[in-house]
């Protein structure tokens, strides 16, 4: 599926993740040119998406560490990391803050938070290692800052995405002069296997066809996979530090 002369052409990038926004990033990077290294915790997701894009994979439970830093330990290049790896929180107990447990809560964060920080340092190594750096991309949720909570209601999850941006912050002033760039992609309602019980929900529908009018409805996860190929190649090579909402105009739209 690599195609010659794209512009991501002889790039080593790394996905975390194996389904929706992430298979959609996997296949678009490796169009684009790059060799794709897929780490997912689900072994035949990430076996069988390699395969697609004739890329390599590994499994690895990217809340564990040793996991973690195991999952880099084989690499000998990395020019862009994805970071896309998270999920909801509701099958821990998420919720309202009022009716969230402190395992629910613990659970969220390693889950989306926790993974975002191995992952991301453990690129940060091997990028200063390299010493010719590299770009970071973090997937947010614009319930960090632009939260529905008559629909969403997930104050964990918005925790920890909102975590997520503060800490690609960080990364991106304190590495530049490594020349590793960290961006965050926040997308909004899009049609994932975690959204399945919203994209299911007459109600979550129709807030969706008014919240995100260019989308009509949820978006697609190759809404997402363009702006991470625009942020993992050189024609982003000026821009970091920076929030881009991929959501079809949630953050410009009041719902009406």
């Amino acid at each position: 599926m690599t195609g010659p002369g794209g512009r991501l052409d002889g790039r080593h990038c790394l996905v975390t993740g194996a389904t929706g926004i992430a298979a959609a990033t996997v296949r678009r990077l490796a169009a684009e040119g790059a060799a794709v290294h897929v780490v997912s915790i689900v072994e035949a997701d990430a076996r069988d998406l390699a395969a697609e894009v004739g890329g390599t994979w590994g499994v690895a439970d990217l809340t564990d560490e040793a996991q973690a830093e195991a999952a880099f330990s084989g690499l000998d290049e990395l020019d862009a990391l994805a970071v896309v790896v998270g999920g909801s929180g509701r099958p821990f107990g998420d919720g309202m803050l009022h009716d969230v447990s402190l395992s629910a809560w613990d659970a969220t964060i390693r889950l989306n938070l926790t993974t975002a920080f191995l992952t991301s340092r453990e690129g940060v190594r091997l990028m200063r290692r390299q010493g010719r750096g590299g770009s970071i991309v973090f997937v947010a949720s614009v319930a960090a800052f632009d939260a529905a909570p008559d629909v969403t209601g997930s104050h964990t999850y918005a925790a920890a995405k909102a975590g997520v941006i503060g800490l690609s912050h960080v990364v991106a002033t304190t590495y530049a002069p490594d020349r590793i760039r960290s961006n965050v992609i926040a997308p909004s309602l899009v049609n994932t296997p975690m959204a399945k019980r919203a994209a299911a929900d007459p109600v979550t529908i129709d807030y969706a066809e008014r919240r995100q009018p260019l989308a009509r409805g949820f978006l697609d996860p190759d809404d997402l996979a363009g702006t991470m190929a625009w942020l993992c190649s050189d024609d982003s090579r000026q821009v970091t530090g920076q929030v881009i909402a991929v959501d079809g105009g949630w953050t410009v739209s009041d719902a009406r």
